[in-house]
Protein backbone atom coordinates (compact mmCIF):
# COMPACT_ATOMS: atom_id res chain seq x y z
CA UNK A 1 0.00 0.00 0.00
CA UNK A 2 1.06 3.21 -0.85
CA UNK A 3 2.04 5.98 1.67
CA UNK A 4 0.74 9.24 1.72
CA UNK A 5 3.96 10.99 0.78
CA UNK A 6 4.02 8.70 -2.14
CA UNK A 7 0.50 9.92 -2.69
CA UNK A 8 1.31 13.11 -2.51
CA UNK A 9 4.36 13.36 -5.01
CA UNK A 10 2.17 11.38 -7.77
CA UNK A 11 -0.99 13.81 -7.05
CA UNK A 12 1.77 16.88 -7.55
CA UNK A 13 2.98 15.08 -10.52
CA UNK A 14 -0.20 14.32 -12.42
CA UNK A 15 -1.40 17.99 -12.02
CA UNK A 16 2.32 19.40 -13.28
CA UNK A 17 1.42 16.92 -16.37
CA UNK A 18 -2.48 18.30 -16.49
CA UNK A 19 -0.79 21.83 -16.89
CA UNK A 20 1.27 20.69 -19.61
CA UNK A 21 -1.70 19.04 -21.61
CA UNK A 22 -3.90 21.75 -21.18
CA UNK A 23 -1.32 24.57 -22.32
CA UNK A 24 -0.95 22.27 -25.58
CA UNK A 25 -4.24 21.89 -25.93
CA UNK A 26 -4.69 25.45 -26.19
CA UNK A 27 -1.48 26.79 -28.50
CA UNK A 28 -2.89 23.67 -30.53
CA UNK A 29 -6.17 25.34 -30.94
CA UNK A 30 -4.62 28.16 -31.27
CA UNK A 31 -2.50 27.24 -34.46
CA UNK A 32 -5.57 24.74 -35.96
CA UNK A 33 -7.72 28.26 -36.34
CA UNK A 34 -5.00 29.77 -38.70
CA UNK A 35 -4.06 26.22 -40.26
CA UNK A 36 -8.06 25.60 -40.97
CA UNK A 37 -8.02 28.89 -42.49
CA UNK A 38 -5.26 28.86 -45.16
CA UNK A 39 -6.38 25.13 -45.93
CA UNK A 40 -9.76 25.30 -46.82
CA UNK A 41 -8.64 28.56 -48.33
CA UNK A 42 -5.94 26.53 -50.57
CA UNK A 43 -8.24 23.88 -51.29
CA UNK A 44 -10.78 25.54 -54.08
CA UNK A 45 -7.88 27.00 -55.85
CA UNK A 46 -6.52 23.54 -56.33
CA UNK A 47 -9.40 21.45 -56.80
CA UNK A 48 -10.11 24.48 -60.12
CA UNK A 49 -6.59 24.40 -61.23
CA UNK A 50 -6.53 20.74 -61.37
CA UNK A 51 -9.65 20.76 -63.39
CA UNK A 52 -8.36 23.02 -65.73
CA UNK A 53 -5.44 21.78 -66.32
CA UNK A 54 -7.10 18.52 -66.99
CA UNK A 55 -9.26 19.99 -69.58
CA UNK A 56 -6.42 21.95 -71.07
CA UNK A 57 -4.58 18.36 -71.53
CA UNK A 58 -6.78 16.90 -73.33
CA UNK A 59 -6.00 18.47 -76.55
CA UNK A 60 -2.31 17.96 -76.35
CA UNK A 61 -2.18 14.48 -74.35
CA UNK A 62 -1.78 12.69 -77.35
CA UNK A 63 0.73 14.02 -79.07
CA UNK A 64 4.45 12.50 -79.01
CA UNK A 65 5.49 15.78 -77.58
CA UNK A 66 3.74 16.36 -75.00
CA UNK A 67 5.28 17.29 -71.41
CA UNK A 68 5.54 14.75 -69.19
CA UNK A 69 4.11 16.83 -66.24
CA UNK A 70 1.25 15.88 -67.95
CA UNK A 71 1.21 12.17 -69.27
CA UNK A 72 4.41 10.94 -67.61
CA UNK A 73 7.08 8.30 -69.09
CA UNK A 74 4.54 6.09 -70.71
CA UNK A 75 4.94 3.39 -68.47
CA UNK A 76 3.98 2.18 -65.26
CA UNK A 77 6.87 0.42 -63.93
CA UNK A 78 8.88 2.79 -61.23
CA UNK A 79 6.44 4.69 -58.83
CA UNK A 80 7.33 8.01 -56.68
CA UNK A 81 5.45 7.90 -53.34
CA UNK A 82 5.14 11.35 -51.60
CA UNK A 83 4.10 10.75 -47.97
CA UNK A 84 3.70 14.04 -46.21
CA UNK A 85 2.92 13.39 -42.79
CA UNK A 86 3.95 15.67 -39.41
CA UNK A 87 6.72 16.99 -37.85
CA UNK A 88 6.37 16.26 -33.82
CA UNK A 89 4.31 13.53 -32.26
CA UNK A 90 1.63 13.57 -29.25
CA UNK A 91 -1.03 13.80 -32.15
CA UNK A 92 -2.63 10.84 -31.60
CA UNK A 93 -3.07 7.82 -34.67
CA UNK A 94 -2.62 10.90 -36.51
CA UNK A 95 1.10 10.15 -38.27
CA UNK A 96 0.42 6.63 -37.69
CA UNK A 97 -2.50 6.61 -40.00
CA UNK A 98 -0.75 7.95 -42.85
CA UNK A 99 2.30 6.07 -42.84
CA UNK A 100 0.33 2.81 -42.67
CA UNK A 101 -2.22 4.18 -45.29
CA UNK A 102 1.29 4.35 -46.94
CA UNK A 103 2.84 1.29 -46.36
CA UNK A 104 -0.37 -0.74 -47.43
CA UNK A 105 -0.07 0.91 -50.34
CA UNK A 106 3.76 0.54 -51.43
CA UNK A 107 3.35 -3.09 -50.03
CA UNK A 108 0.14 -3.35 -52.88
CA UNK A 109 2.36 -1.84 -55.93
CA UNK A 110 5.59 -3.96 -54.88
CA UNK A 111 2.97 -7.20 -54.71
CA UNK A 112 2.08 -6.16 -58.61
CA UNK A 113 6.08 -5.99 -59.38
CA UNK A 114 6.29 -2.41 -59.10
CA UNK A 115 9.34 -0.50 -58.13
CA UNK A 116 8.63 1.83 -54.84
CA UNK A 117 11.04 5.10 -54.21
CA UNK A 118 9.68 7.45 -51.27
CA UNK A 119 10.09 11.24 -50.78
CA UNK A 120 9.08 11.78 -47.62
CA UNK A 121 7.68 15.48 -46.41
CA UNK A 122 7.71 15.13 -42.61
CA UNK A 123 9.89 13.79 -39.92
CA UNK A 124 7.18 11.18 -38.47
CA UNK A 125 6.04 9.43 -41.41
CA UNK A 126 9.89 9.75 -42.43
CA UNK A 127 10.70 7.79 -39.04
CA UNK A 128 7.50 5.32 -39.62
CA UNK A 129 7.96 4.07 -43.34
CA UNK A 130 11.87 3.44 -42.56
CA UNK A 131 11.46 0.77 -40.55
CA UNK A 132 10.20 -1.19 -43.08
CA UNK A 133 11.18 0.47 -46.46
CA UNK A 134 14.48 1.87 -45.68
CA UNK A 135 16.35 1.15 -48.85
CA UNK A 136 13.48 2.96 -50.98
CA UNK A 137 14.32 6.23 -49.51
CA UNK A 138 15.22 8.73 -52.45
CA UNK A 139 14.75 11.58 -50.21
CA UNK A 140 13.01 13.26 -46.61
CA UNK A 141 12.54 16.89 -46.11
CA UNK A 142 11.45 18.54 -43.09
CA UNK A 143 10.32 21.91 -42.23
CA UNK A 144 10.49 21.36 -38.56
CA UNK A 145 12.52 24.46 -38.31
CA UNK A 146 10.19 27.03 -39.79
CA UNK A 147 7.04 28.57 -37.99
CA UNK A 148 5.06 29.24 -41.07
CA UNK A 149 5.61 26.85 -43.91
CA UNK A 150 5.31 29.10 -47.62
CA UNK A 151 4.58 28.41 -51.20
CA UNK A 152 8.33 28.42 -51.96
CA UNK A 153 8.85 25.65 -49.19
CA UNK A 154 6.39 23.60 -51.76
CA UNK A 155 7.46 24.74 -54.80
CA UNK A 156 11.16 23.43 -53.92
CA UNK A 157 9.60 19.91 -53.78
CA UNK A 158 7.97 20.15 -56.62
CA UNK A 159 10.80 21.29 -58.05
CA UNK A 160 12.96 18.01 -57.17
CA UNK A 161 9.89 15.88 -58.11
CA UNK A 162 10.27 17.75 -61.60
CA UNK A 163 14.04 17.15 -61.46
CA UNK A 164 13.61 13.48 -61.05
CA UNK A 165 11.33 12.71 -63.76
CA UNK A 166 13.60 14.89 -66.38
CA UNK A 167 16.05 12.25 -65.00
CA UNK A 168 13.85 9.45 -66.03
CA UNK A 169 13.88 7.93 -62.11
CA UNK A 170 10.24 6.97 -61.99
CA UNK A 171 7.10 7.16 -64.40
CA UNK A 172 3.91 7.34 -61.98
CA UNK A 173 4.19 9.95 -58.95
CA UNK A 174 1.61 9.90 -56.36
CA UNK A 175 1.02 12.06 -53.54
CA UNK A 176 -0.29 10.70 -49.93
CA UNK A 177 -1.13 13.07 -47.21
CA UNK A 178 -4.06 13.71 -44.20
CA UNK A 179 -7.06 15.64 -45.86
CA UNK A 180 -8.40 17.88 -43.20
CA UNK A 181 -12.27 17.41 -42.70
CA UNK A 182 -12.57 18.25 -38.94
CA UNK A 183 -11.01 18.43 -36.24
CA UNK A 184 -11.83 14.62 -34.75
CA UNK A 185 -10.89 13.10 -38.30
CA UNK A 186 -8.54 13.49 -41.05
CA UNK A 187 -9.05 11.41 -44.07
CA UNK A 188 -5.76 9.89 -45.57
CA UNK A 189 -5.90 10.81 -49.17
CA UNK A 190 -3.93 9.22 -52.48
CA UNK A 191 -3.94 11.93 -54.99
CA UNK A 192 -2.06 11.14 -58.78
CA UNK A 193 0.05 13.88 -59.47
CA UNK A 194 2.45 12.40 -62.33
CA UNK A 195 0.71 11.57 -65.29
CA UNK A 196 -2.21 14.11 -64.46
CA UNK A 197 -5.34 12.17 -63.63
CA UNK A 198 -8.48 13.70 -65.57
CA UNK A 199 -11.41 14.26 -63.22
CA UNK A 200 -14.57 12.14 -63.65
CA UNK A 201 -17.45 14.03 -65.05
CA UNK A 202 -20.84 13.99 -62.65
CA UNK A 203 -23.88 12.98 -64.35
CA UNK A 204 -25.25 16.19 -64.01
CA UNK A 205 -22.52 17.55 -66.44
CA UNK A 206 -22.69 14.62 -68.58
CA UNK A 207 -26.03 15.23 -69.55
CA UNK A 208 -26.19 18.40 -69.68
CA UNK A 209 -25.97 19.41 -73.35
CA UNK A 210 -22.96 20.58 -75.38
CA UNK A 211 -20.00 22.23 -73.37
CA UNK A 212 -18.51 25.35 -74.25
CA UNK A 213 -15.51 25.53 -76.56
CA UNK A 214 -12.35 27.85 -76.10
CA UNK A 215 -9.86 29.25 -78.34
CA UNK A 216 -6.20 29.56 -76.21
CA UNK A 217 -4.04 32.21 -76.85
CA UNK A 218 -0.85 31.35 -76.61
CA UNK A 219 -1.18 27.55 -77.72
CA UNK A 220 -2.14 25.43 -75.26
CA UNK A 221 1.56 23.74 -74.87
CA UNK A 222 3.28 26.98 -73.91
CA UNK A 223 0.29 27.55 -71.49
CA UNK A 224 1.00 23.93 -69.88
CA UNK A 225 4.45 24.26 -69.91
CA UNK A 226 3.91 28.03 -67.69
CA UNK A 227 1.23 26.33 -65.67
CA UNK A 228 2.16 22.92 -65.12
CA UNK A 229 5.37 22.94 -62.42
CA UNK A 230 3.15 25.67 -61.07
CA UNK A 231 0.05 23.02 -60.72
CA UNK A 232 2.29 20.86 -58.72
CA UNK A 233 3.66 23.34 -56.55
CA UNK A 234 0.25 23.94 -55.90
CA UNK A 235 -1.20 20.51 -55.43
CA UNK A 236 2.12 19.80 -52.47
CA UNK A 237 1.02 23.36 -51.15
CA UNK A 238 -2.46 22.13 -50.62
CA UNK A 239 -1.43 18.64 -48.86
CA UNK A 240 0.84 20.62 -46.72
CA UNK A 241 -1.75 22.74 -45.40
CA UNK A 242 -4.18 20.03 -44.85
CA UNK A 243 -1.54 18.09 -42.98
CA UNK A 244 -0.89 20.53 -40.67
CA UNK A 245 -4.16 21.76 -40.13
CA UNK A 246 -4.93 17.98 -39.22
CA UNK A 247 -2.28 17.38 -37.20
CA UNK A 248 -3.52 20.47 -34.80
CA UNK A 249 -6.95 19.39 -34.90
CA UNK A 250 -5.76 16.20 -34.07
CA UNK A 251 -3.21 17.40 -31.33
CA UNK A 252 -5.73 19.46 -29.86
CA UNK A 253 -7.93 16.45 -29.16
CA UNK A 254 -5.12 14.21 -28.21
CA UNK A 255 -4.32 16.99 -25.28
CA UNK A 256 -7.99 17.43 -24.05
CA UNK A 257 -8.40 13.63 -23.92
CA UNK A 258 -4.95 13.79 -21.74
CA UNK A 259 -6.37 16.22 -19.79
CA UNK A 260 -9.56 14.64 -18.64
CA UNK A 261 -7.79 11.38 -18.00
CA UNK A 262 -5.38 13.22 -15.69
CA UNK A 263 -8.24 14.96 -14.47
CA UNK A 264 -9.71 11.83 -13.49
CA UNK A 265 -6.19 10.20 -12.55
CA UNK A 266 -6.15 13.29 -9.94
CA UNK A 267 -9.55 12.30 -8.51
CA UNK A 268 -8.77 8.96 -7.55
CA UNK A 269 -5.62 9.63 -6.17
CA UNK A 270 -7.18 12.09 -3.59
CA UNK A 271 -9.96 9.49 -2.90
CA UNK A 272 -7.04 7.13 -1.94
CA UNK A 273 -5.02 9.58 -0.43
CA UNK A 274 -7.86 10.61 1.92
CA UNK A 275 -8.54 7.22 2.88
CA UNK A 276 -5.34 6.33 3.79
CA UNK A 277 -5.18 9.03 5.61
CA UNK A 278 -8.12 8.49 7.57
CA UNK A 279 -7.25 5.01 8.32
CA UNK A 280 -3.97 6.22 9.74
CA UNK A 281 -5.45 8.64 11.56
CA UNK A 282 -7.95 5.84 13.15
CA UNK A 283 -5.03 3.47 13.54
CA UNK A 284 -3.15 5.96 16.23
CA UNK A 285 -6.54 6.72 18.01
CA UNK A 286 -6.87 3.18 18.46
CA UNK A 287 -3.48 2.86 19.70
CA UNK A 288 -3.82 5.87 22.32
CA UNK A 289 -6.98 4.38 23.50
CA UNK A 290 -5.69 1.08 24.06
CA UNK A 291 -2.57 2.31 25.59
CA UNK A 292 -4.48 4.62 28.39
CA UNK A 293 -7.15 1.40 28.62
CA UNK A 294 -3.94 -0.68 29.41
CA UNK A 295 -2.43 1.97 32.21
Amino acid sequence: MASLKDLRLRINSVKSTRKITQAMKMVAAAKLRRAQQRAEAARPYAERMERMLASLGAAVAGQPDAPKLLVGTGADNVHLMVVVSGERGLAGAFNTNVGRFARNRIRELESHGKTVKILAVGRKGATYLRREFGSRFVGEISFASKKVVGFDDAAAVAAQVTEMLEDGAFDVCTLIYNRFKNVISQIPTEQQLIPGAVPEQDEGEAHAGPQALYEYEPAEDEILAALLPQNLAVQVYRAVLETYAGFYGSQMTAMDNATRNAGEMINKLTINYNRTRQANITKELIEIISGAEAV
